[in-house]
């Protein structure tokens, strides 16, 4: 799937008011170009495509969240999901379960967050960095969910294989049976900061509830990761959008200012929790 480049033309030239000729020269191209674009005669070029949207982002256009607000309109069942994925160049061929890493937070599956701007902030440091947006149909399949607790938490620390000798316990054992023969999952997104909190857990240096109230603070929003071809079957592609040089420092300054808003959350929390709990040594 290509961008709907030719159906974005048509929306600026709307928004911005400007003829063809006009636009042209702003673009620092020919009228005869924009009108092929326009038809779809003539093929744009990499270098043309950026500098489209980049002109569009500089205008105060903000296609992408503006096209997330009119497919979110168009979900006409509370069993559809308007969902994004970020990809580091652009999906290959058809949507596939195997194609993330093995220790990923619950282990190989198509992995999609419900946010615009947390799916395009995970790959905004990939220069050729691109976002989806996808329908999810969730009904007729099994699903489990996950809220911020101690059961995600452990499972997220087993996926990615940090429990160490705890990893073949009774406790974890029971635990993923939770996901076993399940087509989705819906939990929390976790990132290096929230792996760092988990870590300390494992190590026996912050009880469950310490934990538990620290990755509270990082919230990054939920995801949906599809471990089933049948749940696979049940999502659509629906646009891949371009994200501009100028649109990924945005997404990454947002990220880093609510990195050192939460920093501050985590030491109250650690402190306002410290030895209510359980540690892991008492759990296992």
């Amino acid at each position: 799937m290509e961008y709907k480049f030719a159906q974005d033309l048509e929306i600026v030239l709307e928004l911005t008011g400007l003829s063809t000729e006009a636009f042209a020269e702003e673009l620092g191209v020919s009228r005869m170009t924009v009108n092929n674009w326009l038809s779809g005669k003539k093929e744009v070029s990499e270098k043309n495509i950026a500098s489209f949207y980049e002109y569009t982002f500089r205008k105060g256009i903000r296609l992408n969240l503006i096209k997330e607000q009119l497919y979110r309109e168009e979900l006409i069942s509370p069993s559809e999901v308007l969902l994004f994925h970020g990809a580091k160049s652009k999906i290959e061929g058809t949507l596939r379960t195997d194609c993330s890493k093995r220790r990923n937070d619950f282990g190989p599956g198509f992995y999609c967050g419900e946010s615009l701007e947390q799916s395009a902030m995970f790959v905004a440091t990939y220069p050729s960095s691109s976002l989806y947006m996808l329908r999810f149909q969730r009904s007729g399949l099994l699903g489990k969910e996950f809220s911020v607790s101690r059961d995600w938490m452990l499972l997220i620390a087993y996926f990615r294989e940090r429990l160490g000798e705890y990893a073949d316990s009774a406790v974890m054992r029971e635990l993923v049976k939770q996901v076993e023969g399940v087509d989705y999952i819906v939990a929390p997104i976790a990132d290096n900061r929230m792996f760092e909190i988990i870590d300390q857990f494992i190590d026996g240096e912050i009880t469950d509830e310490q934990c538990r109230h620290c990755l509270s603070a990082t919230n990054l929003g939920k995801q949906y990761v599809f471990v089933t071809e049948k749940a696979l079957g049940q999502v659509r592609l629906l646009e891949r959008c371009f994200l501009t040089r100028e649109e990924k420092e945005f997404y990454l300054f947002s990220r880093q200012a609510s990195y050192e808003m939460n920093r501050d959350k985590i030491k109250v929390a650690r402190r306002q929790y410290r030895d209510v709990g359980k540690y892991i040594e008492e759990m296992m």
